[in-house]
C-alpha cells in the first residue's frame, strides 16, 4: 500500500524529502546523486545508532526495476564470496521495495573518481595514487572475472572513493585538491553479465567501449580491460580520452593514438561502411578529421615524464589498449606488471590467484 506522503514525479522518480523515512528504518538526510536509474539518498539507519548508509531508490519503470534485481543478484553473489570485503566491490546491506520502487541499501562511500576530477578542475591524479587506484581496480575486476562475470560498464563514475577527503592550499582560490586516501570501490553491477548469459551486441559507455564491440565482433571479459586502460589514461591526463558519440570518429581517434586496426579485425567486421579498400573510411581533411589530427597523438607522446613510473604505467596502458582482445593483457597478468612493483615490495598482499573463490551456480 502506497503511503499518501510518497508519490512519483512524471519520470518515475520517487519524491523524497529530508526527514522522510523509507521502510520504517532509513531516514533521508539528503540526495547524494541522480542518474537515469533513479536517485541515491544519504540516510540515517534508525535501527543502528550513528550508522549512515546510501539508499539507491530505483525509478518505478519496468526496465530499471529488472536491472536493479540483476544488480541485487550479482551483489549477493559477489559479497558472499568476499565476506572480509577485500576485493573492492561495493557492499550491499539489504534491499526492499517501497512505494513501488526497488531500494538497495549500500555502505556510504565518497565521491566517484569522475566527480573528484571534475571538482578538481580536471587536474590529473598524482602518480602514486594512480598506482594504488589501478591496483585496486585490477584486483576488483579480476575478482569478477574469476567468478565468471564481466562488469561491462567500467568508467570513472562507477569507481568510487571510500573517502574523498582532500587537502589543498588555502591561499589559492582554485588550489589543487590533493586526495588523502586513494581507497576505492567498484559500483553499479546492474549491467554485469555472467559468461553463460546472453551477450547483447552493444555494451559499455561509449567513451570506454572496446573496438571489438564497435566492430560487432562479439566481446568477452577483455572488454573490461580496455575500459580500464581508458580510465587509467584519464586519471593520468585529467580528462576523458575518446570524446565522441560516433563509431567512425571513435575508430579514427583510436587509430591516431594506437595506430591502424589489425587487418583481421577490419576483414571480419560486418560494419563494412566504416572501411574502404581495407582502410578506415575517414576523411582526415574534413573539419572532424582535422580536429582529431590536431588534438590526438600517439599514446607515448602523452607522457609528461620519462622516469620509470611513467614508462611502466604507459606500458601497462598500451597492453590494456591492445586492439586484439585475444592479445590484450588479462587482469591476472596486469597485477604482476612492473608498474605495481613498488606496492608489492611494501606489503605482499595475498594474490588473487591464490584466494579462495568459487564459481557461481549456473542458472
Amino acid at each position: 500500500q502506497r503511503s499518501s506522503s510518497f508519490e512519483d514525479d512524471k519520470e518515475g522518480f520517487l519524491i523524497c524529502h529530508r526527514g522522510d523515512v523509507l521502510n520504517a528504518r532509513y531516514k533521508v538526510i539528503r540526495v547524494l546523486g541522480e542518474g537515469t536509474f533513479g536517485r541515491v539518498f544519504e540516510c540515517n539507519d534508525l535501527q543502528m545508532k550513528y550508522s549512515v548508509v546510501a539508499v539507491k531508490v530505483v525509478r518505478n519503470k519496468r526496465g530499471y526495476s529488472e536491472e536493479a534485481h540483476k544488480e541485487i543478484e550479482v551483489l549477493q553473489h559477489i559479497n558472499s564470496l568476499d565476506p572480509d570485503n577485500t576485493f573492492h566491490c561495493v557492499k550491499m546491506f539489504e534491499w526492499f521495495e517501497a512505494h513501488g520502487h526497488v531500494c538497495i541499501v549500500f555502505e556510504l562511500l565518497g565521491l566517484s573518481t569522475h566527480d573528484f576530477l571534475k571538482d578538481n578542475y580536471f587536474r590529473p591524479f598524482k602518480m602514486k595514487h594512480i598506482r594504488q587506484m589501478a591496483y585496486q581496480i585490477c584486483k576488483a575486476v579480476n575478482f569478477l572475472h574469476r567468478n565468471k562475470l564481466t562488469h561491462t560498464d567500467l568508467k570513472p563514475e562507477n569507481i568510487v572513493l571510500v573517502n574523498s577527503a582532500y587537502s589543498s592550499n588555502p591561499h589559492h582560490h582554485c588550489g589543487k585538491r590533493k586526495l588523502i586516501n586513494p581507497d576505492l570501490k567498484i559500483v553499479d553491477l546492474g549491467n554485469a553479465v555472467y559468461n553463460h548469459e546472453h551477450h547483447s551486441t552493444v555494451v559499455s559507455t561509449r567513451n570506454y567501449r572496446a573496438p571489438e564491440i564497435i566492430l560487432g565482433l562479439g566481446w568477452s571479459q577483455s572488454c573490461d580491460v580496455w575500459s580500464i586502460g581508458c580510465i587509467l589514461l584519464e586519471y593520468y591526463l585529467g580528462d576523458m580520452v575518446f570524446k565522441t558519440e560516433k563509431d567512425r570518429e571513435h575508430l579514427a581517434m583510436m587509430e591516431q593514438v594506437l595506430g591502424p586496426l589489425p587487418s583481421h579485425m577490419r576483414e571480419k567486421t560486418r560494419k563494412r561502411r566504416y572501411f574502404h579498400k581495407g582502410q578506415l573510411n575517414w576523411n582526415e581533411y574534413s573539419p572532424q578529421g582535422r580536429n582529431i589530427s590536431r588534438h590526438y597523438r600517439p599514446l607515448k607522446e602523452y607522457m609528461v615524464s620519462h622516469d620509470s613510473a611513467h614508462i611502466n604505467l604507459f606500458d601497462l596502458i598500451e597492453k590494456m589498449l591492445e586492439y586484439d582482445p585475444a592479445k590484450r593483457i588479462t587482469l591476472e597478468e596486469a597485477l604482476s606488471h612492473p608498474f605495481f612493483a613498488p606496492l608489492l615490495r611494501k606489503k605482499r598482499p595475498p594474490s588473487p590467484a591464490t584466494d579462495d573463490v568459487h564459481s557461481p551456480k549456473k542458472k
